[in-house]
């Protein structure tokens, strides 16, 4: 008979697994990693990577429902896909989703096509926000710390043998932030 490893998570010490650990045990699981008190929007839970690392060819990973194995879309896919690739399978108890079964795997699929789309339409709404932040004359990043003006009269200054240490403390920057201004603004 095939393997069940379940796992179980809460996010607060607070919450109580008990439902959860019922459950995975009504489905048969032979051990049960838990993590309690564990952000599921961590990738990184103890009790998970032990349940992950238990895996195996012909292993199922039972979990009382997705989200208590990632509120991430991408990520879900991704422990599917190194499920996949160890011969193992997942299975959520409450969406009844079980990746042994073709139709599983087919829930799987347009999961990943979702994802897909998701991460296209964020990249274009992206792509689209910069453009248009830029024809305001914003830009990605930090506010600089000297302006364009500042930059032509330190280096007119240094021009007049200003020190950098002096020119520093009069625009309250360190030396190699006027050096790098003057470079980046082609006024070496």
């Amino acid at each position: 008979m095939p393997r069940k490893i379940g796992y179980a998570r809460v996010s607060t010490v607070e919450q109580c697994l008990d439902l959860q650990i019922n459950a995975l045990r009504g489905a048969g699981c032979d051990v049960i990693h838990r993590d309690n008190g564990v952000s599921g929007a961590q990738t990184c839970r103890p009790a998970f990577t032990h349940a992950l690392n238990a895996v195996g060819p012909g292993t199922t990973l039972v979990v009382w429902r997705l989200d208590r194995m990632s509120r991430s879309l991408r990520h879900l896919i991704e422990i599917s896909e190194t499920l996949t690739a160890r011969g193992a399978f997942l299975e959520s108890l409450t969406e009844k989703i079980d990746t042994s079964t073709a139709i599983g795997q087919f829930v799987f699929h347009i999961l990943g096509a979702v994802a897909q789309l998701e991460r296209e339409i964020i990249r274009e709404r992206t792509k689209a926000g910069l453009a248009a932040a830029a024809e305001r004359g914003c830009y990605p990043g930090r506010p600089r710390k000297l302006n364009v003006s500042q930059i032509r009269s330190i280096a007119e200054e240094r021009l007049h043998g200003a020190s950098w240490s002096m020119l520093a403390d009069h625009y309250n920057v360190h030396e190699e932030t006027l050096r790098r201004s003057i470079s980046e603004a082609g006024l070496v």
